[in-house]
């Protein structure tokens, strides 16, 4: 212990003398601190470091929640039992609120509820303040069948309806108006488009589906706008549509779900857009030429794809 103690003091006094290498007058006189001092310095840097581990870094300053040493992020504990890193940072996980999801059902207990409106009545629609008619012209060749069906033909007009009908001999027409106890004003139209159809050449029963029906339309064409014809000609082209005791409009009515009204050289069909359609293409084929048998051949396709949609 002597022996270590002189080695000691002996190192002291050499490190205080000025460095042998420099002049001693020398402005830059290099002096190299004693144990001591260096001591100090290693107690500084350890007392700088203790305070920092200790001192808690803060997240947020306005954080009400610091107060009861709760935050969010890496903080820095002393005496904390969680596992810390190497430089004493303890990572806790943060609270977040739980997400509540509220599904809000439709009660009976409504503020309000939808309303409901009761039905117009013909006078507060407005369509009976003016009596409003709709003529139909009799062709020639349809006046003796009108006679024949005109109960039966204004019957599902007059009970259902509530229209007036009447026979207007001096225009050869049939004239219909609404009344008081009418309840649409589109039952006139209707009327109307029933009573063309029949002047077209349809029967009553299939004409009355215009009135119970919104999707029918009734299409006419010509022969000589599909390809002109003439004489003999145009008369083999019409027996082509007809075929052998009506067979074949028989057969594009059936496959089609249309009505058929062959009027010397108008052709007029009764049915839905889409069938419609269908029944035309096959009488156009017709009219240019194209054998029945052909035309056969399609209708079944037609047919099969009408089934499968149903």
């Amino acid at each position: 212990a002597a022996t270590w103690a002189a080695l000691a003091q002996a190192f002291a006094r050499q490190i205080d003398h000025t460095h042998p290498l420099e002049p001693s007058g020398s402005r830059f006189r290099r002096v190299v601190p004693g144990v001591a001092g260096m001591a100090a310095k290693a107690a500084q840097v350890a007392a700088a470091t203790k305070q920092a581990v200790e001192t808690p870094i803060p997240m947020d300053d306005d954080d009400a929640d610091l107060a009861d040493d709760q935050g969010y992020g890496p903080v820095r504990r002393k005496n904390d039992k969680s596992v810390a890193n190497a430089d004493g940072i303890v990572f806790r996980p943060a609270e977040v609120e739980d997400v509540v999801i509220e599904v809000v059902e439709e009660d009976d207990d409504a503020p309000y509820s939808k309303p409901e409106f009761a039905a117009l009545t013909p006078k507060q629609q407005g369509g009976n303040k003016l009596k409003q008619l709709r003529r139909v012209p009799v062709p020639a060749h349809r006046l003796t069948p009108l006679k024949a069906q005109w109960m039966t033909l204004i019957s599902p007009l007059v009970e259902h309806m509530k229209l007036q009908v009447r026979m207007n001999t001096k225009r050869r027409a049939v004239e219909i108006r609404n009344s008081n106890e009418t309840e649409d004003i589109g039952y006139l139209q209707k009327a109307a488009d029933y009573f063309k159809a029949f002047m077209l050449g349809f029967d009553q029963t299939d004409a009355v589906a215009l009135l119970r029906l919104d999707d029918l339309f009734v299409e006419s064409f010509e022969v000589k706008d599909v390809k002109r014809l003439q004489g003999d000609h145009l008369s083999r082209c019409i027996g082509r549509i007809a075929g052998k005791d009506g067979k074949t409009k028989y057969a594009i009515e059936n496959s089609t779900r249309t009505r058929i009204s062959l009027n010397d050289d108008k052709v007029h069909i009764l049915g839905s857009f889409a069938n419609i359609r269908l029944a035309r293409d096959a009488i156009c084929n017709l009219i240019l030429g194209s054998a029945p048998g052909k035309v056969y051949t399609k209708l079944r396709t037609v047919s099969k794809r009408l089934q499968e949609r149903l």
